[in-house]
């Protein structure tokens, strides 16, 4: 089986996955088909990993900083000079098998329990959907058809959000929530549109693997193009201040899309910092590096000192995301190897945990009815088993060695003492105390909710857990300690296309 057909393979089948769900009347069934359908993309994005070898042969002795596994490379609009190109390395690959993963358990869960609002199999399709604008995004290589697939998302997002969530609060709120959710992405997308058309006419052509390196693009060109092209990730990613769009989004959302929106459409924005910001425009990366790394340290510190101030379970898993998100994107303005490494480590890692502490935040909701913190005292006197698998998802998150949390913030600041200099010194001491600040709001969150006399909403809970949840559950929590023991399932494939990457930034 060719690469390129497992290419067109992992986007197709959740797109024909999709349509199949919106055909079936039954609503049982409709599920169970999208759920096969999540699962055979799963398949087909492990298999890429297949042949990744001779992606590299084939370049020669020059070869160019992306340097993908398997390609598919036909003309799309002949007109335009426009093309249909996508790819894969092990910087997408990791991301795209995360992203088929989280939607299977996701289209799963929905076969257990549906969140109220619309029907379960409109929103198993709407999720096929996301899914297929997530990977289209990590695997084109063209630069309109990555605006393509990053713009799909939008609409069946905000359709899951206005109709499945709720926190209680009424229909109104969730509304409010999508709107701030569509506006925020649609002020990113109008400056990715511009940031790739001023890329596009300058260069005269909008292949990723012939721009990475900026070699086409003046200095001048790279700075705006960088400039545009990096506040709209920074929108998607978020970074602080351009996150407030994030709480309420989460807050509102229903479950499997608070898991999906913080899993991997949050990646979304590093990965195109990485791939497309930095990789075609280095000159405008690395004039705008110290920026980015005060605004990273900044969301660190700002988002954990929100978190000890949160009373709310879902906001206070939301608001941790802007301060992991900031490591990531600390290690990204280092531009150096172990920085990069540290931010797809990172990246992975957080769609990991903070998915399972999605899951298990919806289910304590579910069953209580409530989110105030201060109402969930005492859960390990009821509920041990979720108590536990809520202490494992926190203290994985917080950075403890031997988890995946670990990996990315601990090189996230490594990298930044390795640039050295007064600037990047003091902001891995900064970053540094931010992962304290972090450790300090988790454990509190822990405090809070697990220890002490049952509260009233917690005191008549069952102990037990339902099937579905841990068929959902358990292949995270096995995630968080394969990738936290062997960090090589993620670096070992990365390396290669991260030094290539390096080279050109020097």
């Amino acid at each position: 089986m060719s690469g390129g057909f497992l290419l067109v393979a992992v986007l197709a089948v959740p797109a024909l996955g999709a349509l199949a769900v919106a055909a079936i009347p039954r609503d049982l069934a409709a599920r169970v088909v999208g759920t096969v359908a999540a699962a055979l993309t799963l398949v087909v994005a492990i298999a890429l990993l297949a042949g990744r070898n001779l992606g590299w042969v084939a370049y020669g002795a020059t070869p160019p900083a992306v340097r993908p596994w398997h390609s598919v490379d036909v003309a799309w609009v002949p007109g335009l000079d426009l093309r249909f190109h996508l790819g894969v390395d092990g910087i997408s690959w990791p991301l795209v098998v995360l992203t088929a993963l989280l939607t299977l358990l996701c289209c799963g869960y929905t076969c257990w329990r549906v969140p109220p609002g619309g029907s379960g199999r409109a929103l198993v399709a709407l999720l096929l959907v996301v899914e297929v604008g997530i990977l289209g995004t990590f695997l084109a290589l063209d630069l309109v058809l990555f605006f393509l697939f990053f713009e799909v998302v939008l609409l069946p997002m905000y359709a899951i959000i206005v109709g499945w969530g709720g926190d209680g609060t009424g229909p109104a709120a969730r509304r409010r929530a999508a709107r701030k959710f569509a506006l925020y992405t649609l002020f990113g997308s109008v400056l990715l549109l511009v940031g790739v058309y001023l890329v596009v006419t300058a260069a005269g052509t909008a292949d990723i693997v012939a721009l990475t390196g900026g070699t086409e693009l003046s200095r001048g060109t790279q700075l705006a193009a960088f400039t545009l092209l990096a506040v709209a990730f920074a929108v998607k990613s978020p970074l602080w201040p351009l996150h407030s769009w994030l709480p309420d989004a989460h807050t509102q959302a229903p479950t499997v899309g608070s898991v999906l929106l913080a899993g991997v459409l949050l990646k979304m924005g590093t990965y195109g910092l990485i791939r497309v910001a930095v990789g075609v425009a280095p000159e405008g990366a690395r004039w705008a590096a110290p920026v980015l790394g005060v605004l990273a340290v900044a969301a660190i510190l700002i988002g954990s000192l929100v978190c000890l101030a949160q009373t709310e379970l879902k906001r206070l898993i939301a608001y941790s995301s802007v301060g992991h998100m900031g490591f990531v994107l600390l290690g990204i303005a280092t531009l150096t190897g172990t920085g990069i490494q540290a931010a797809l480590i990172g990246n992975v890692a957080h769609g990991i945990i903070t998915g399972l502490l999605f899951f298990l935040a919806g289910a304590i909701k579910d069953r209580t009815h409530t989110g105030a913190l201060s109402e969930l005292s005492g859960l390990r006197e009821t509920a041990p088993r979720l108590s536990g698998l809520l202490a494992f998802a926190a203290v994985a998150s917080l950075g403890l060695p031997g988890l995946a949390g670990f990996w990315g913030e601990a090189f996230a600041v490594v990298a930044a003492v390795e640039v050295g200099g007064a600037l990047w010194i003091t902001l891995a001491v900064l970053a540094a105390l931010g992962g304290a600040l972090t450790a300090a709001y988790l454990l509190r969150l822990l405090r809070q909710v697990t220890h002490g006399r049952p509260s009233a909403p917690v005191a008549g809970l069952k102990p037990g857990l339902a099937g579905a949840e841990l068929a959902a559950w358990v292949p995270l929590v096995l995630l968080t300690l394969a990738v936290g023991l062997a960090p090589t399932l993620v670096l070992g494939v990365a390396e290669a296309p991260v030094t290539a990457l390096v080279e050109v930034l020097r």
